[in-house]
């Protein structure tokens, strides 16, 4: 069965000529996918039935399977969603007084092993699929629903969930395009939001073909630290990724990069360290996003004291630059990318441990 969330319109549309039906039916499928969240044939009731009943037989809508949903005393709401093989990825959604965001992921894992990273320790497994990852969003406004007005909650995406976004590029821009279409959620490209390590390449790509907003993890303001905390910087180092990053200011709907940068006690956060980057992006249109590292289990790393947070956002905010500190939110449901699947993988191993060796004991 061949699952049509894994389509934008341009490719439902070839799809619909290859089975004998007219392109005008594609678009009223599409939205009712997309628009109205119907993965059931049968209550597309503008469509024709023998249509329908064609469809029954050879497709399916069908996202990934949840597996659990969290909500947190902050409003902040989480999914564990499978995808077969043991797998499982998650989304979670931030609401804010004038927006909701919703941070979804592109990869089971992460093959760029960020040293601060949870998601990274638990490495690669693969891509995840168009359906897969437009899913999370199917999924996210189905259980959301609508204001009070009949607008969406989630007014706003972040590909800033588990994995590496630019290294699952066809399937990340081809999301995108469902994300932006009329016909289906109809997003801003202002509203869309790519995270990337500095994969330079894929950025370009990125830039030309589907320039949504920008943002760079970029942690550390000097080739040897950053080497240390993010390793692809030792194939793309800080002098070509900034290149990249004013290239694609060019192009881009907004007029600046953000830049995310996580807040490690004693690692990245001396007064000294934001000098280095007032100097680094001089010259580039940008905003920081400073973030509270969210620890987990055999981290090695700590959490910035506020104060320390604070002196660094002052310092480059005396430079001109925008500075916001994020929100710690979700805590008490591991909201933090990667978080809860590792529990949840950790529980497995425990569990097929145990089978294996039923006399022993685990903790």
């Amino acid at each position: 069965m061949i699952n049509l969330l894994n389509f934008d319109l341009e490719q439902l549309t070839e799809f619909f000529e290859e089975i004998g039906e007219k392109p005008f039916r594609a678009k009223q499928l599409f939205r009712w996918i997309h628009h109205f969240g119907e993965s059931d044939f049968a209550k597309m009731t503008d469509i024709a039935k023998s249509l329908r009943e064609k469809l029954g037989g050879i497709a399916v809508v069908e996202p990934p399977r949840l597996m659990l949903e969290q909500v947190s005393e902050d409003g902040t709401r989480k999914w564990l969603l499978e995808v077969g093989a043991g797998n499982s990825i998650e989304a979670v959604f931030i609401p804010e007084d004038n927006r909701g965001t919703l941070c979804i992921s592109s990869q089971v894992g992460c093959a760029l092993e960020c040293s601060f990273c949870s998601t990274g320790r638990q490495g690669f497994n693969r891509n995840l699929s168009v359906a897969e990852i437009i899913g999370q969003l199917w999924w996210a406004n189905k259980s959301l629903g609508r204001d009070p007005k009949g607008e969406r909650i989630i007014s706003n995406v972040v590909m800033m969930g588990m994995g590496e976004p630019l290294l699952n590029f066809d399937n990340v821009v081809t999301a995108l395009n469902i994300m932006l279409d009329d016909h289906a959620f109809g997003m801003s490209r202002r509203r869309v939001t790519v995270s990337t390590s500095g994969v330079l390449p894929a950025m370009e790509r990125l830039r030309e073909q589907c320039p949504v907003a920008l943002a760079v993890s970029l942690h550390a303001p000097n080739d040897a630290l950053r080497d240390e905390l993010v390793p692809i910087n030792k194939k793309y180092p800080l002098q070509e990724l900034m290149a990249a990053c004013k290239r694609y200011v060019v192009d881009a709907p907004r007029d600046f990069i953000t830049f995310e940068y996580v807040m490690l006690d004693g690692i990245n956060d001396s007064e000294a360290h934001a000098h280095e980057l007032v100097n680094l992006v001089q010259d580039i249109p940008c905003k920081f996003n400073l973030i509270p590292f969210n620890p987990f289990p055999d981290s090695g790393y700590q959490r910035s004291r506020g104060d320390v947070i604070r002196r660094f956002r002052d310092i480059l905010m005396q430079a001109g630059l925008i500075t916001t500190t994020r929100k710690t939110r979700g805590d008490d449901i591991d909201a933090a990318c990667g978080q809860l699947v590792g529990k949840v993988q950790d529980k497995t191993k425990r569990i097929l441990k145990k089978m294996e060796n039923p006399n022993a004991s685990h903790a």
